[in-house]
């Protein structure tokens, strides 16, 4: 028995001729508008005002290594034409096996998915390596192999800042242009009013500009978007439904619009899941985010001796906070204040003291001028705090001692903030899953709005970090975290 063929369009006017169904993927490119020609010929000027950054700061590094060799041999009038030409034969090499592993690991990625230093400077160190093996296959000889590591850091010092100066100009240059980043927000009750304040102002240098709100429905959505120009549509992670997001983001993708979702801590947990192939369902195995091995090794290793710099170097600077510590307020100078760490065990964290003696006990009596969310406790003008204690909380200078925890194996450099017993014990279950791993004196609190951003979004920053670790990543956030403790985010 013949059946007939299912319908699942609307019914048309008379007179009015339907088109076809087709393939969303047969949808021609609109060559001749001018939006998609203008997006690629930035795109275009921002890979090659990016390769030319890449390539002059090579250049530059090598000649500089160049000098220093020669000033280290003991020549203290190099001769500048004989040194260029040196440079001149290895460079075409260089540039081109530099943009070759910067292209492969992202660093020419539209900006908002561009990696940061941490990847500059594992390109780099992976560049340095194929040069000294393509060296050693080619019998070239050097007078010192000095030259390898001193060019690595040179370059990765040289890049890293001509790349951050470009997009300082860059966003400068966005907001005097006008461009923005108009977006669409979509879902119910207090996620969607929470969403401008997780976005924040900007992303990747632009601006956002919100142009609406409206609810999970498609047909809304789709309303909205016909109201005029929209970049993006962003979806609240909480109060759209399974279905209703798929529908929404058809809708979405039919009229050629991006679609993005802040996602639930669950989802950030299934980053690392691995598929299980089943025959009734499919299943995802969900590791624990241990660091072992080789990369235990290798962090371990990164603290260890970034931390015995810290100390050597800044033991002038120790004194004198020390002396000023104790020449303004009766009280020991270091502050040992009880923390959770690993495995929700307590340890002393230590810092320089920055409050009154018996500061402590009063607690109870200003727990109801608490500005933080959740259970973060922090008061813009805490009156327990010493005038020298207000200025080294400012820049985190109190924070410094931590390095000491670190050497003891109590911390890391970079993990999830430790949380003092106070804030521990009115933690929710699902909270806890950060202690895995061992707390850091720095993280993505500290560079992502530190505590502006709420303690659930906090938490779920703490989840992105054991997901997706890795030593270039903490190098990544410690560069990160300078300019972070001079702008005051944050910080009191």
């Amino acid at each position: 028995m013949a059946t007939k063929p299912v319908s699942t369009g609307s019914a048309a006017e008379p007179g009015v001729r339907v088109p076809p169904p087709s393939d969303i993927r047969s949808i021609r490119p609109t060559i001749f508008t001018r939006a998609p020609w203008t997006a690629f010929a930035r795109r275009l000027f921002s890979i090659g005002s990016l390769i030319a950054i890449d390539l002059v700061g090579l250049a530059l590094a090598l000649y500089l290594g160049l000098v220093l060799r020669e000033l280290a041999r003991g020549d203290t009038h190099p001769l500048w034409g004989i040194l260029w030409n040196a440079e001149r034969d290895w460079l075409p090499f260089l540039w081109l096996v530099t943009v070759l592993v910067f292209w492969r690991n992202g660093l020419y990625a539209p900006r908002d998915l561009r990696s940061g230093v941490g990847r500059i400077v594992s390109s780099l160190a992976l560049v340095t390596v194929l040069t000294f093996g393509f060296s050693l296959g080619t019998g070239r000889h050097f007078t010192t192999y000095a030259i390898f590591p001193t060019v690595f850091v040179l370059s990765s010092a040289l890049i890293a800042l001509f790349r951050a100066s470009y997009d300082v100009v860059t966003r400068d240059i966005f907001r005097l242009a006008g461009v923005r980043r108009r977006a669409l927000l979509v879902g119910e009750g207090a996620a969607l009013a929470e969403l401008p304040r997780l976005l924040g102002t900007a992303r990747g240098g632009i601006e956002y500009e919100f142009v609406g709100e409206c609810g999970p429905h498609p047909d809304d959505v789709g309303r909205s978007l016909g109201a005029g120009r929209v970049d993006e549509l962003v979806v609240a992670y909480d109060g759209v439904d399974e279905h209703e997001l798929a529908e929404i983001v058809e809708v979405a993708h039919r009229i050629g619009t991006k679609v993005r979702v802040a996602p639930k801590p669950t989802e950030l947990i299934l980053r690392r899941a691995e598929y299980v192939p089943g025959q009734g369902v499919p299943l995802f195995e969900l590791r624990p985010p241990v660091i072992v091995g080789v990369d235990w090794a290798i962090k371990r290793a990164f603290d260890i001796g970034v931390s015995l710099v810290v100390v050597v170097v800044g033991f002038p600077v120790w004194l004198l906070i020390a002396a000023l510590v104790k020449a303004t307020s009766r009280g020991p100078v270091l502050y040992e204040d009880t923390r959770i760490g690993l495995q929700e065990h307590e340890f002393p964290m230590f810092k320089f003291r920055t409050m009154y003696a018996g500061a402590a006990s009063r607690q109870s009596e200003i727990e109801s001028l608490n500005e933080a969310d959740g259970p973060l406790f922090k008061i813009a003008n805490d009156p327990r705090v010493t005038p020298i204690g207000g200025f080294l909380r400012k820049f985190s200078l109190d924070e410094v001692p931590q390095v000491l925890n670190v050497l003891r194996g109590e911390m890391s450099l970079v993990g999830p903030r430790p949380l003092p017993v106070r804030d521990y014990v009115q933690l929710e279950e699902w909270h806890r899953r950060r202690y895995l791993v061992l707390p850091g004196m720095t993280g993505l609190w500290q560079v992502s709005g530190r505590i502006a951003l709420s303690f659930d979004d906090l938490v779920r920053l703490d989840f992105y970090y054991l997901e997706n670790w890795s030593i270039w990543l903490d190098i990544t956030i410690l560069f990160k975290t300078l300019p972070a403790v001079l702008a005051r985010r944050g910080a009191y």
